[in-house]
């Protein structure tokens, strides 16, 4: 059975399951296309090029109502934003390229649901829990043997967006009638909570927590102190902001860890859902919980993961089967074939051994391979790479990317070396958990507060990226790198050369590595550092980055 399916709202995505196996996963943002884009005729062409067969089913994930009335029971063609109730899903006959097709749509709340539940190690008919927590839910649900789903408590409606308003509070340009965050300002404000170093709310920071938490959702102009509010306008950079953000961020997580313990029988799993599932201090704390005996995020938490979600929700409904086999890289392939600067370039065969070379003398390159990476982040396919050891190439990543220095970077992590430097136990490989880092040789990829945001790879994993690991290990004794997501600003992956050109140009990579080739930017003062050096003498290990004992 081929089921083909698509989101229709934004983080547009088109997925195909053969065979309850996922062939593909083609995202709206991808491809240097603006972040949370929704699906597009560009898109339906590039579905169109995968193709090899005409689906037998053909899907649309449930999304926004126009009305009330639809927000409550969907209407013909949209399975609606909320419901769990299998009933409720539309399931017709349709026409696709002039042959028949079932039709089917269900919910946007189960497509989150099933999403998590069909891509997790959960065998079908486990009874578990699932936590769906994005802009507009923050549910507990219990998924009983025979995969009926019962919601528990609604525990706080958009906490996603509560979440990032007090963002907007301290940035003087945001307008503090407006009614909703940006979409931006989540994550950011996920970086700045790691610098918080005050665990109590103060007197006025606490009644505007009360504010924004209890209740339905408001807007910070609502306020009716909001002219003295606590950080109103005082600046992201502020420090007592900081301090409150991480108070905040530990106050929302605290309402539903009190839920969870009070009405949730211990010793289930949990499986999580939705654009929250992308805190990895929030994942990290329902881990550490102990309430749980396993915790499950897919790599697609948020809404790009809906239309794999609808599709194992089709699945289900047709063979009674919700679970689905998948790989994280299962984008489209990177386009090498269209016109670049060439010349720009010294362009060699790859070799691991130079590559970490180049990378131990502070090169920063991209990294490309294969298809990209379904979900928002860079997992060793469309990824910049650098070392690790020093404050400074952070700093220089960030002005690559043209984002805030209070952004941290990501580690990746050969499996065999996590334990030692990060204290994982276990496999992470989606950077979707934090771990405290047990050296102060990483200061690159090493928050503020001690932790990273790591990323584990195996041979079976990504074998390209734990093979170029395995260099820089023997290069420098640690098998980490740097790893941020290859990217224009305010746009998703990088996915043609032309474009890769361009961002190395202009944005100061010294470089980039696209499956066997090694394309070094002439003009790049730290490539042609590297060349007198080597032209001189084998280049003698630094100190700083010396074989640990």
């Amino acid at each position: 059975m081929r089921i083909l399916s698509y989101n229709p709202g934004h983080d547009g995505a088109v997925a195909l399951i053969e065979e309850t196996r996922l062939c593909f996963s083609i995202e709206s943002e991808k491809g240097s296309n603006y972040r949370h884009s929704a699906v597009s005729v560009a898109d339906v062409l590039d579905v169109a090029g995968e193709l090899s067969n005409v689906p037998d089913v053909i899907c649309m994930s449930g999304w926004w109502p126009l009305d009330h009335y639809e927000f409550l029971h969907g209407s013909r063609r949209n399975g609606g934003y909320r419901g769990t109730g299998e009933a409720l899903a539309i399931h017709e006959t349709a026409r696709f390229l002039r042959g028949q097709a079932d039709y089917f749509s269900s919910s946007h709340e189960r497509s989150h649901i099933m999403c998590a539940f069909g891509m997790s190690p959960l065998p079908k008919g486990t009874p578990c829990y699932a936590l769906v927590w994005e802009g507009e839910m923050g549910t507990f649900y219990e998924i009983d043997i025979r995969g009926e789903i019962r919601i528990l408590s609604d525990v706080l409606t958009q906490p996603g967006n509560r979440y990032a308003l007090i963002y907007g509070l301290a940035d003087p340009t945001f307008p503090k009638d407006g009614p909703y965050p940006r979409q931006s300002d989540a994550g950011k404000l996920m970086a700045l909570a790691s610098f918080s170093k005050r665990l109590a709310a103060t007197a006025e920071e606490q009644a505007l927590l009360e504010f924004l938490l209890d209740g339905p959702y408001r807007n910070l102009s609502d306020y009716p102190l909001l002219e003295q509010a606590p950080h109103r306008d005082a600046g992201v950079e502020d420090p007592d902001f900081r301090d409150f953000a991480g108070i905040y961020s530990d106050a929302i997580f605290s309402r539903f860890e009190a839920f969870a313990r009070e009405n949730l029988e211990p010793g289930r799993p949990l499986i999580i859902a939705g654009g929250c599932g992308l805190n990895c201090d929030w994942n990290s704390g329902w881990a550490r919980s102990g309430l749980f005996s396993e915790v499950f995020v897919p790599p697609v938490p948020n809404d790009s993961g809906a239309a794999i979600g609808t599709a194992i929700d089709a699945q289900y409904r047709l063979t009674g089967d919700p679970k689905i086999a998948w790989d994280v890289y299962a984008g489209l392939r990177f386009r090498a074939d269209v016109p670049f600067e060439r010349d720009a370039y010294d362009v060699l065969e790859r070799d691991n051994a130079l590559v970490a070379d180049l990378l131990a003398h502070d090169l920063i390159l991209g990294w490309v391979h294969g298809r990209y990476e379904i979900g928002p982040r860079a997992l060793g396919n469309r990824s910049i790479l650098a070392a690790p050891f020093r404050d400074s190439t952070r700093q220089r990543l960030n002005v690559i990317k043209q984002r805030e220095q209070f952004r941290p970077i990501a580690p990746v992590c050969l499996i065999e070396d996590a334990e030692r430097w990060f204290g994982c136990h276990g496999e992470s490989p989606h950077m979707l958990y934090t771990f405290t880092a047990t050296t102060d040789r990483l200061c690159a990829v090493t928050h503020v507060n001690g932790t990273a945001r790591i990323q584990t790879v195996t041979a079976q994993s990504n074998r390209d990226l734990h093979a170029l690991l395995t260099s820089f290990r023997a290069r420098t004794g640690f098998g980490v790198l740097c790893n941020t997501s290859l990217n224009f600003k305010g746009k998703g992956f990088i996915n043609d050369i032309g474009d890769l050109d361009v961002y190395t140009r202009d944005h100061g990579l010294d470089g980039f590595v696209v499956d066997g080739r090694i394309h070094l930017l002439r003009q790049s003062p730290n490539y042609q550092a590297y060349q007198r050096l080597s032209a001189k003498a084998p280049v003698p290990v630094l100190s700083c980055l010396a074989t640990p004992a």
